[in-house]
């Protein structure tokens, strides 16, 4: 059947929702080959997804997620927040979301952070906060039980979408050839805690007004899509960031939030003057980017990456409801890391997890 759907895309043919069904049985059957799953996936990239496309993947891809058991009467009037970038951009940014994610659980934000180990960077949201001491592959018991107790918890893909281990190849088939996925757009429309509210970054502009379509069709309430702008070695050249930019115009399409709804191209933030370019908010591997976030979170880094973090933070607090602003966000952003909240909350989910470890 890929070959079909295959010849079909090349030639320019957007798949019902009958055929993505029929694609998604095919990429999680082990006996397709990991080749044809790779080819099936470049055509789908080339001819560029349809929103339609996207949301009927993530629909029937949910379908067959494990659910945590999340009690309905807790999260009754809480908002949950994700915050996540579909990676794909390649500028090689340390990881951003993560430490803003652990930002807005200090500032009293309820978390559910969906992530994986890294396939097109370095070190992915499950690398470093593993590096950082915080167990990634809880039992889904365990995650709510973090989220309820500590307002904050990793959801690991992997072990929500068992599926997924049969796409994995192809995808790391795609990315060795430098061609991003479907797959890039859907983790993050894939959070099993299913979120109300989200700040999500991609990789290029024009996938901001689709993908927060799609984010609506799903059922986030309250959401950003963002791509930021950096500057580049010359005077011709941009880099596109999964970020919001503290150096250059971000592309944002907000919705939900009552307030500045809509697609807008916000400029650089007055509060933000030390990022120059890329290389100011390069990361490393898993240890070094866990060194940066913990000095972040620490208040010791006070230099551009924090400003990078404190912008992103302004608007994950807004969309979140916590901030009535992007300029109040910044400034409780800013408090939470200042007065030690931030701090704290990382030595707390540390600490949890070690003794959760420990011999009864």
């Amino acid at each position: 059947m890929l070959e079909r759907l295959i010849r079909q895309v090349n030639e320019g043919g957007v798949l019902t929702r009958e055929e993505v069904r029929g694609a998604v049985e095919c990429l999680v059957d082990e006996r397709v080959a990991v080749e044809t799953k790779a080819d099936f996936l470049a055509a789908l990239a080339r001819r560029g997804e349809t929103p339609q496309e996207i949301a009927a993947f993530a629909d029937e891809l949910r379908s067959r997620a494990v659910e945590p058991p999340l009690d309905p009467g807790w999260r009754s009037g809480r908002v949950i927040l994700d915050v996540v970038g579909t990676g794909g951009d390649r500028a090689g940014t340390f990881n951003i979301s993560t430490t803003v994610a652990l930002i807005c659980a200090a500032a009293g934000v309820a978390v559910a952070k969906h992530g994986n180990r890294a396939v097109t960077s370095r070190a992915g949201s499950a690398d470093v906060l593993e590096a950082l001491g915080i167990p990634v592959q809880t039992t889904p018991e365990q995650a709510v039980e973090n989220l309820r107790r500590h307002g904050f918890a990793f959801f690991f893909a992997p072990l929500y979408h068992p599926a997924f281990r049969h796409i994995a190849p192809a995808r790391k088939l795609c990315a060795e050839r430098g061609q991003r996925t479907l797959f890039n757009y859907l983790g993050p429309l894939l959070n099993p805690a299913r979120p109300d509210a989200q700040l999500m970054g991609v990789a290029r502009p024009e996938l901001c007004a689709p993908l927060a379509a799609v984010l609506q069709s799903l059922g986030i309430r309250r959401g950003a899509v963002v791509c930021g702008e950096l500057p580049g070695s010359g005077p011709e050249t941009r880099i596109w960031v999964d970020e919001l930019s503290p150096a250059g115009p971000t592309t944002v399409v907000v919705f939900g939030t009552g307030d500045a709804e809509g697609a807008a191209i916000w400029p650089r933030p007055t509060r933000a003057r030390q990022v120059t370019g890329p290389g100011d908010l390069q990361g490393g591997d898993a240890a070094t980017n866990a060194a940066m976030l913990e000095a972040l979170l620490q208040g010791r880094d006070r230099g551009p990456r924090r400003e990078a973090v404190l912008y992103n933070a302004a608007v994950a607090l807004w969309v979140a409801g916590a901030a009535g602003s992007v300029e109040q966000g910044w400034l409780l952003a800013e408090q939470v890391v200042d007065d030690g909240r931030a701090a704290r909350k990382l030595e707390e989910l540390r600490r949890s997890a070690a003794s959760s470890s420990s011999p009864a």
